[in-house]
Parts: structure tokens; C-alpha cells; sequence
């Protein structure tokens, strides 16, 4: 990447390794360095509104007067658009928890460095640099009661937005997930944050669950007479699948649209999935007898018992995309994600990655043997006709 045209800020204590840093970017090609010596004069730098304004500031961690962990707070309180590599002398594992820190202030990080900086840590990082787009604060878009979702799904408004699950190993396509979306007749495609918190405090998920449950065995008898025989997984609550007619209701579905019950995975989440009342263990029992895939989802965010885990029949275990994103760069993330796909395995599960954002990703995942793939990297969720032509795309290249 050519870093000619980017400013940099230095902030570091020591003159002879500041003077080392500015010539080191000097050497991969910089040419505007401002260099300071603590963190007050760093803040007062990025607060000042330079033109041209610092692109990427290198701080280190022991910076006197407001330390490097104070500096990032502030930052973040500033929403600074300059993009952070942080030094420091401490171990990885101390230097992937400032990152954590970092993150969770809002400050953008390209990573962090263990001293001393040289050319082969630091070049990966610059490449990978963007500059960060911060779009006004929306109010975070319209929301509705419980009575006008109801009107939408009585008027089939609510539909599945399928996101393809690619095996690692070949590339083929080996799934979809659905995922509801609200086509309203005056705001456009809404998302989740538009209706879910109604209906939960409403206490009827099972509205919207039935309704993506009926449109998606549809859409997947299709895609079936498209040519396409695709397995669809689907995100229910625990309280639609405890319901006493669930069962019932769910293979009169796929006998109106003639799929078999192979063809559906149900995906719950990690948290609920992990109890001991016997009458939902034995519902877990009844559908993979039946053929139905069960899948944990958000693996990781929960509190495991690993004991009830191997005795649940679940078919896939689904790996947060917090595991995910950014594992194959920071080391302790890589080692919590290949615990995630060892244990996996050892049950002899499937492993799907959730949130696979780069080709970076898809290659650490790959080379960990894990088993699926879904993500941006691969595709967004798409409207059911939109499938067959990505799909077609997409073997171009497998």
C-alpha cells in the first residue's frame, strides 16, 4: 500500500525510539510524521483539527503524563477518525486485552505491536489500512408496537433473507440461513431492530417464528423445482419449540410443500439449549429422530456445561462471530476458536463459523479444518430470487 499521501502521529517517550519510528515510516514511505512525546500533547494533536488530519497515530502504552490506556479512553470519548496501532512492552496476551479495551471505547485499531516496532510488524498493519467512514448517528431507524407487526405479518409484509453456508473444504454451497425481514410498505426492508423488542416484550416470538418457518419451507420446495435442493437453517426461541403442538405443526408444513424434515435445521441459542428440564431435551430427542438438524448458535457467549453439551443431539455447533472476526491476527482469539473447532470435532459435529468478514478469515478457517463458513466475505442475506443467480455466480469460481 502506498502510505505517501497519509499523516501519521507518533507518540512515544523515549526520543531515540520515537526517532527510530519516524525513520522506519520513512522508510516504508511516508512523508508527513508529526511526532510527540506524551499523551497530553497526543490528544491536544488529534483534538486540533490538522489539515491535513493525522490518518494513523502509532501511541505507546508507557507514555507519561496521560498514559497510553487513558489516551485511548479519551479518544474514543472524542470519536477520533484516525486509525490506532498501539506499542507497548508488555506480553501478547496483556497486548490483546488493551485491544479488547481499545474496541470497546469505540477507537478503531489496525493491531498492536510488541516492542520493538519493526518494518515486518508494522508494514501488515498499514496495509490494512481504510479510512474509517463515520456516517451521522441515525436514530437508529422506526420502530413499531406489537399491533402493527401483527398487521405485517397478517399481510405476509414479513419474509426469509437467506445467507448461503459454504463448505470450506470444496467451496460448495451446503446451506442457507434464514433471516426475517419486514418488506414495509413505506420504510423499505427493515432488519430485526425494527420489530424484535416488540415482540418479545409482547411475549410472542412465536408469531414471527411460524410465519419464517412456513415462508422458508416454501422458499426451500422452490428452490428444489429451481433445480437448487438446499438445506435451510432457521432461528427459533426456545418457547416457540417448547409450544406442545410444535411438532405437529412443523410436519404439517412440510407436508403441504412436500420437503422432508432433513432439509430443515433448527438453529437456538447457546444459553437455552443448555438446561436440564427432560421435556425439552426429549423435543431436542424426538426431532433429530425425525431427521431435523438442531444447531447451538452463538457458541462461546454462554456458560457451558460441557457435560450437558455432548449429551444434547445437536448437529452443528455454531461459533459467534465474536470468535470469529479478526482470529487469524490475534493470537489468543485464534487459540479460543481452535478450543471452539477441537471440541467440535471430538464430538463429531459440524463447525460453522459465523461472521466471516475477510479472506483472511476464510483462509484461518480453512487451514483449522473447520467445517462451514458464513459471512460478508461470502455474501449478505439476499431475497429468495435473488439466490439462483448468486449461486450460479458463485460456481464460476468452484
Amino acid at each position: 500500500m502506498d502510505i505517501a499521501h497519509l499523516h501519521f502521529l507518533v507518540a512515544q517517550a523515549d526520543p531515540a525510539q520515537r526517532r527510530a519510528l519516524v525513520d522506519l515510516l520513512g522508510q516504508l514511505g511516508a512523508s508527513r510524521v508529526t511526532e510527540v512525546p506524551d499523551g497530553h500533547h497526543a490528544l491536544q494533536t488529534l483534538e486540533a483539527g490538522l489539515a491535513p488530519a493525522v490518518n494513523i497515530a502509532i501511541i505507546d502504552l508507557a507514555l507519561p503524563g496521560m498514559d497510553g490506556l487513558e489516551l485511548i479512553r479519551k479518544l474514543g470519548e472524542i470519536q477520533t477518525p484516525a486509525r490506532l496501532v498501539v506499542t507497548g512492552a508488555q506480553p501478547a496476551d496483556l497486548l490483546f486485552s488493551v485491544e479488547t479495551l481499545a474496541e470497546a471505547y469505540g477507537v478503531e485499531l489496525l493491531g498492536v505491536i510488541a516492542r520493538p516496532v519493526t518494518a515486518p510488524k508494522l508494514k501488515p498493519l498499514l496495509d490494512n489500512y481504510a479510512p474509517l467512514a463515520r456516517p451521522p448517528r441515525k436514530p437508529g431507524g422506526p420502530r413499531f408496537t406489537f399491533q402493527q407487526i401483527g398487521i405485517g405479518l397478517q399481510k405476509r409484509q414479513f419474509e426469509p433473507f437467506f445467507q448461503p453456508k459454504i463448505e470450506l473444504a470444496t467451496g460448495q454451497v451446503k446451506g442457507l440461513e434464514a433471516f426475517a425481514r419486514w418488506r414495509h410498505p413505506e420504510h423499505g426492508v427493515l432488519g430485526p431492530a425494527s420489530f424484535m423488542e416488540a415482540l418479545e416484550e409482547s411475549g410472542r416470538i412465536d408469531f414471527l417464528d411460524w410465519s419464517m418457518i412456513e415462508l422458508s419451507v416454501e422458499r426451500c420446495r422452490w428452490f428444489q423445482e429451481q433445480g437448487i435442493p438446499v438445506p435451510i437453517s432457521l432461528n427459533i426461541a426456545p418457547e416457540t419449540l417448547a409450544h406442545p403442538a410444535f411438532v405437529r405443526q412443523i410436519v404439517a408444513s412440510l407436508e403441504r410443500h412436500k420437503v422432508l424434515p432433513d432439509y430443515i435445521t433448527f438453529e437456538l441459542p447457546e444459553s437455552s439449549v443448555l438446561n436440564t428440564n427432560p421435556d425439552f431435551i426429549e423435543r431436542l430427542v424426538r426431532l433429530r429422530m425425525m431427521g431435523f438438524g438442531l444447531a447451538i448458535d452463538d457458541y462461546g457467549t454462554g456458560r457451558s456445561n460441557l457435560q450437558l453439551l455432548a449429551r444434547i443431539p445437536f448437529t452443528e455447533l455454531k461459533i459467534d462471530r465474536s470468535f470469529v472476526d479478526g482470529a487469524s491476527k490475534r493470537r489468543p482469539l485464534g487459540t479460543v476458536l481452535r478450543s471452539c473447532l477441537n471440541l467440535a470435532h471430538s464430538l463429531d459435529r459440524m463447525s460453522v463459523a459465523v461472521g466471516v468478514e475477510t479472506r483472511q478469515d476464510w483462509d484461518f478457517l480453512q487451514s483449522l479444518g473447520c467445517t462451514y463458513a458464513q459471512g460478508y466475505h461470502i455474501a449478505n442475506p439476499m431475497e429468495a430470487t435473488a439466490f439462483p443467480p448468486w449461486l450460479a455466480d458463485w460456481r464460476q469460481f468452484f
